[in-house]
């Protein structure tokens, strides 16, 4: 009996190793290529249970066995990917349990863009979506420690994970939610793996707290290693901590409850064009007092790209929405005639009930930034807003479609550091990229320090399979320089993972390989993301086109 026939005859939902289907799941949003032996698509958690026993039992028999939990495949570091069962949740495991105004219980395979039709209904919302939240799913969104445009105000999915349902290395399925003192001690006393799990959780966090809260990266973002440093805040036990971005390398996530913020009615937005960066981390500063709801921004690279391609979006806009589209940034085409084009696009953004309240904050930011003489105007409407955000994704679609023989390669994708550093950070950051000629656009989250950066290579140059090793090492090194993260939002997997001990030393990684040990001794789950990962096996794993 193969493998497919053995784990069908356990579960009730589907299995497929087919050759075309092996090879859809090989890839996720990453560089890499993983092929792997099998993709399961369990029907309920019933079939997770049956998955992960039969898996640990059969462990000693085949070590090559493992399972990588996957809902979308949107992941950017290549946590989707593995070698052996691959668990896809989006086919069966989907759905909103129960809603209310503040609360939401869901499986893990829901489609964002599902659920927040219905968080809308009760005019809710969960903060922390994504750009890509059109096409993400909430397992990975818990899985990654998801955030977006939202987060300055809102923060990371950290702050909205409530409670979790997940399956252990021994196929029960156990619930988690913050516990008190007498509640942590009462799971402590208990004899089965999830009374060690908190014994020897607590007992690692308790021995290592200095070093522990030492590591905390002192950013306002952080997706780089397991987060130790907040679990026990000596009041509070919350293991809910730990799970959200530990991209499924401690079991797999059943159900998630989440807390959910009400709709803010109106929406403004404030767009400064910056000649210069040297006045960056200052503006920036006197921005985020004002409480915007987001501080995005976009480079002259994408603006540019804009510009160059203009002509070529009216293939994919109607001709009559093309021309609107064109006639809206007139008074940008003229800032850009009489002053040249910006460095720096910056997106302020602000939200609320009470127009005259925003209106009233936005006049009070201008007068703030005028003596900066940098040009500046108010979107008068929702579509003047939105031209902004149809410009920065078009040109990105745009760039990949005119660069033949180039994909999209997210390597160094998500660096962030203190918004105070960007004003030197940013222009040598850019000088390692231009120094190897490569070919990208930076967008982010200006107000957390936090930057996407994208380039376009040709996967099939041995060239730039070495780039992205040095590129990584010379950035990193940049960023920990900096006191930075080398993931804000997008997480380790293959890609960041051998380079953790860059940014916390080996004592610390030691501990992330101690606490996966506590959770998963035989390394069943998501084997080589957070912990054991190799420069070697990244480099290896790259696509070849």
């Amino acid at each position: 009996m193969n493998l497919a026939q053995e784990i069908k005859a356990l579960i009730g939902g589907d299995t497929d190793d087919s050759p075309e289907v092996l090879k859809k799941f090989s890839r996720d949003a990453s560089l890499f290529e993983v092929m792997p032996k099998i993709v399961v698509f369990p029907k309920d958690a019933q079939d997770i249970k049956a998955v992960v026993k039969w898996v640990s039992e059969n462990k000693k028999n085949d070590p090559s066995l493992s399972i990588t939990a996957r809902a979308a495949g949107t992941d950017m570091s290549g946590a989707a990917v593995g070698e052996s069962i691959i668990l896809d949740t989006t086919r069966y495991m989907h759905g909103v349990l129960s809603l209310s105004e503040t609360e939401a219980t869901v499986l893990p395979g829901t489609f964002y863009r599902d659920f927040e039709v219905e968080t809308l209904k009760k005019g809710a919302i969960l903060p922390c979506y994504t750009a890509s939240k059109n096409l993400n799913a909430l397992g990975g969104m818990v899985g990654n420690n998801c955030a977006g445009e939202k987060t300055l105000k809102y923060g990371k999915m950290e702050n909205y994970v409530r409670s979790l349902k997940i399956v252990l290395r021994d196929g029960n399925e156990y619930a988690v939610r913050p516990l008190s003192k007498p509640e942590l001690e009462g799971k402590m006393a208990q004899r089965n793996v999830e009374g060690e799990m908190y014994r020897s959780l607590y007992d690692l966090i308790i021995k290592n707290e200095d070093k522990i809260q030492a590591a905390k990266p002192r950013v306002s973002k952080n997706s780089a290693g397991y987060y130790l440093w907040n679990v026990w805040d000596g009041k509070t036990f919350d293991l809910c901590k730990l799970i959200v971005g530990s991209q499924g390398t401690f079991g797999i996530v059943t159900e998630i409850t989440v807390r959910l913020v009400p709709v803010k009615k109106l929406s403004k937005l404030f767009v400064v064009f910056m000649p210069t960066l040297d006045r960056l981390g200052d503006i920036v500063n006197d921005i985020l007092p004002f409480g915007p709801e987001s501080l995005e921004s976009y480079d002259d690279s994408t603006m540019d790209l804009a510009v160059k391609f203009m002509p070529d979006m009216m293939k994919n806009m109607k001709p009559w929405n093309f021309m609107r589209l064109a006639a809206r940034f007139l008074p940008e085409a003229w800032m850009a005639l009489t002053g040249g084009m910006p460095k720096l696009v910056l997106l302020v953004e602000f939200s609320g009930d009470d127009e005259a309240e925003i209106d009233s904050t936005i006049g009070k930011l201008e007068e703030k930034i005028r003596p900066y003489g940098f040009k500046m105007r108010r979107a008068k409407s929702e579509a003047d807003s939105e031209k902004y955000w149809i410009i920065r994704r078009e040109s990105f679609n745009l760039l990949r479609k005119h660069v033949t023989g180039r994909r999209t390669a997210p390597f160094v994708d998500d660096v962030v550091v203190r918004p105070e550093s960007m004003p030197e950070f940013l222009p040598k950051m850019r000088k390692i990229l231009d120094d190897y000629k490569l070919w990208y656009t930076i967008a982010g989250h200006a107000g957390n320090g936090n930057f996407h950066i994208i380039p376009l290579m040709d996967m099939t140059d041995p060239s730039n399979a070495r780039a992205i090793a040095e590129v990584s090492d010379k950035i990193y090194d940049l960023v920990v320089s900096y006191k930075g993260s080398i993931t804000a939002e997008h997480n380790d997997g293959i890609v960041r993972t051998p380079y953790l001990e860059k940014m916390y030393g080996p004592e610390i990684v030691e501990l992330f390989r101690r606490t996966k040990d506590i959770f998963d001794p035989a390394n069943i789950f998501n084997p080589g993301k957070k912990v054991g990962g190799t420069k070697e096996y990244m480099m290896s794993r790259l696509v070849r086109s």
